[in-house]
């Protein structure tokens, strides 16, 4: 527990240090501004001890002045220290967003299928503010607290020994006795801080599917399994913050019994001409400052393992291993034929799902091949081991003789033009979204690879046209126009490598001959792998791979598949329209 307590306390730090100057100069600042607190109330004292001894007026006058100044000098030091924390805050706080993002962004794509996208977001936002907030606890709370502890013990030490230690042994159990009882509700607090996140992930996951909400009158239904999360999210809340108020009860008749037994104390003394008036003027001020500052303790300890909890989640994303990583001497993938091969692959989902076996292909250099058979034989499976979306549980892939776990994931990727069935844009604009194939086109590339893509006409119909925003995902385009502004993506990116999973399956008749035209172009000089249902589609590639259970069952041209007695032929006779029965 007290490793999982630092690993966020390493991270910060980690980050912190980056930024030496403004850490130690307000670790400076701050303790010199705090010290104001200790050194006026000895002004004070002075002060009334004049008063009630010869009452020069212009002793008494000094004094004040130099509390005034005291004050000043503190309130500068306090502005510098508070400028000096914001700088530093600020820097460290985008360090660990630009840290968790990149973390997240490494997972394959399995760890985004097991993850809620709202539950994500919400764990890097709280792991960020966590460290905002034990910053703050740090800097504005605890180092306050111990300058001035330190300072008024020793001037209380100075003062009478007896009492300093009572306010040192008090102190030692009140901390102890607040420590432990963090330790029991950080316990609840983690649960609430999961169960706060798995609601979030409900909350996405409802928004996300919103149409099928409606659709399938699902919104009672929704409703209370979402009122069921808040209720059991409200209990563990309830519980934790009833904890607060408890331990807050603690110490509230903790510190009346210090306050009330140092000051019989004080008078004791006073009787006895120990301590003059001043004295105790300057008890009191000590007393209040310290137990304004002690009474904060507790919350400060409870709130820092409140952000310890937050910040948990993220540090097990840290923690998880990355499934799909380069090799230390990874290289940079060279194509000169991208010729592809895969050897003796096999993959099973999740260990129990079998889906290739022993899946042997080759696939020449610029050769255009189409890959079919029913659902669940394995094409998209194929497509994913290629892009290195999984890897293989066994077998080898190379392009241009170089096994692909060998390269760089970039290079490989740089090198591949995908595709997809279900085409995901950007919340961006359209010559964003496009220009995403290759940042440094222009915007007349990007216009060009529009037209060949044939979804520039539409774009100019729209009133901002190129500077058209299209909505979460993509929702304000048509499944045919998402598509086709994927294909003008592709063409601008002009890799090696083409792939193409159902490109066409979006688009309406009009819209499918113009596109095919355009891949005509675009699949010229490149090696094209087609995973397709509508057959008609494929009528003119190279060679056509039919496959079932994970392996090749038949292959060939059209012509040549058709002369066969197979699945190939039986598929080809029951396609109605262009779509398979």
């Amino acid at each position: 527990m007290n490793k999982q307590k630092s690993k966020p306390l390493k991270i910060y730090f980690k980050y912190v240090k980056k930024y030496r100057i403004s850490l130690i100069l307000s670790l400076i600042s701050i303790p010199i501004a705090s010290l104001s607190d200790v050194v006026v109330p000895l002004y004070y004292k002075k002060f009334f001890d004049e008063l009630v001894g010869n009452g020069d007026i212009a002793k008494l006058t000094g004094f004040l002045f130099n509390v005034v100044f005291i004050y000043c000098i503190g309130w500068i030091f306090w502005r510098i220290g508070s400028f000096l924390v914001s700088y530093l805050e600020s820097r460290v706080m985008a360090d660990l967003s630009n840290k968790s993002f990149k973390a997240i962004h490494k997972h394959s794509i399995d760890f985004f299928n097991n993850n809620f996208v709202g539950s994500l977001v919400k764990k890097v936002n709280k792991f960020v503010h966590s460290f905002e907030g034990v910053m703050d606890l740090a800097m504005y709370e605890f180092l306050p607290l111990i300058t001035t502890f330190i300072a008024a013990e020793i001037v209380l030490f100075r003062k009478n020994i007896y009492m300093a230690l009572i306010v040192v042994v008090w102190l030692i159990i009140y901390s102890t006795i607040n420590i432990l009882f963090s330790f029991y509700k950080l316990k609840h607090d983690i649960k609430r801080t999961k169960k706060d996140s798995e609601i979030t992930g409900l909350l996405a996951d409802t928004i996300t599917n919103q149409i099928s909400v409606k659709l399938f009158n699902a919104n009672n239904r929704e409703n209370l399994a979402f009122e069921e999360k808040n209720m059991e999210l409200h209990k563990l809340r309830i519980f934790s913050w009833n904890l607060g108020n408890v331990a807050e009860a603690i110490h509230g008749g903790l510190i009346i019994t210090l306050e009330v037994g140092l000051f019989f104390i004080a008078l004791k003394l006073w009787q006895k001409n120990i301590l003059t008036i001043g004295d105790i003027v300057l008890i009191q001020a000590y007393v209040l400052n310290i137990f304004m500052r002690i009474w904060r303790l507790g919350r400060m300890i409870r709130r820092y393992y409140e952000y310890i909890s937050d910040s948990k989640e993220m540090i097990e994303i840290f923690e998880t291993p990355y499934a799909i990583t380069d090799l230390k001497d990874a290289k940079e993938l060279i194509i000169h034929g991208p010729k592809i091969e895969f050897k003796n692959v096999y993959f099973n989902y999740n260990q129990t799902r079998n889906v290739i076996h022993d899946f042997n292909l080759t696939i020449q250099a610029k050769e255009k091949i189409a890959i079919i058979g029913p659902s669940g034989a394995g094409k998209s499976t194929i497509v994913n081991l290629l892009l290195r979306n999984y890897d293989v549980e066994r077998g080898s892939i190379f392009i241009d003789n170089q096994k692909i776990t060998k390269v760089t994931q970039d290079s490989l990727w740089k090198n591949i033009s995908f595709v997809p069935q279900d085409t995901i844009l950007f919340h961006r604009t359209l010559m964003e979204n496009i220009r995403y194939g290759n940042e440094l086109a222009k915007d007349e590339e990007v216009i060009e690879a529009s037209k060949l893509a044939f979804c520039h006409d539409f774009i100019e119909t729209l009133q901002d046209k190129y500077d058209t925003y299209v909505g979460e995902r993509g929702i304000k385009l048509s499944g045919g126009e998402r598509q086709r502004i994927a294909i003008a993506r592709a063409i601008l990116k002009n890799s090696p490598i083409l792939v193409l999973d159902e490109a066409t399956s979006s688009l309406d008749s009009q819209s499918e001959e113009l596109i095919q035209k355009a891949l005509t172009s675009l699949m010229v000089g490149k090696t094209v792998i087609v995973i397709a249902h509508r057959l008609s589609t494929i009528m003119k590639m190279d060679r056509i791979i039919v496959m079932g259970n994970g392996k090749i069952i038949e292959q060939g041209s059209h012509n040549e598949l058709l002369l066969k007695n197979g699945l190939y032929k039986r598929l080809w006779n029951k396609q109605v329209g262009g779509f398979i029965a």
